[in-house]
């Protein structure tokens, strides 16, 4: 009866699996680690990188250039999430207004 009674109340509130948001975060952060093997990150010119590693107080190129890798994985992963978001809220989403 309690299930009869859920049906004619009209709610059409489903059950999400709990992991389902963190699945969908990782799902876009594989997306932007695939993005940043298949698209290379910004080539500096040695001056160019000499003065950022001067301006910021780092030890070498090296550090210098796990920082760039970061922030090139957050910014593709950034661009990707809202990307994916609009296309699915705008053509694949069951509750859009018709």
């Amino acid at each position: 009866m309690f299930f009869n009674a859920t049906i004619e109340s009209g709610d059409n509130d489903r059950m999400k699996h709990p992991l389902e948001t963190l699945m969908t975060a990782g799902g876009i952060l594989l997306l932007a680690f695939f993005s940043c093997l298949l698209l290379p990150a910004p080539a500096l010119t040695i001056e160019l990188a000499q003065k950022l590693i001067k301006m910021f107080h780092l030890l070498d190129m090296n550090q210098l250039y796990t920082i760039i890798f970061c922030l090139w994985f957050l910014a593709l992963g950034a661009i990707e999430y809202f990307v994916i978001r609009f296309i699915w809220k705008r053509w694949f989403s069951i509750d859009r207004d018709a």
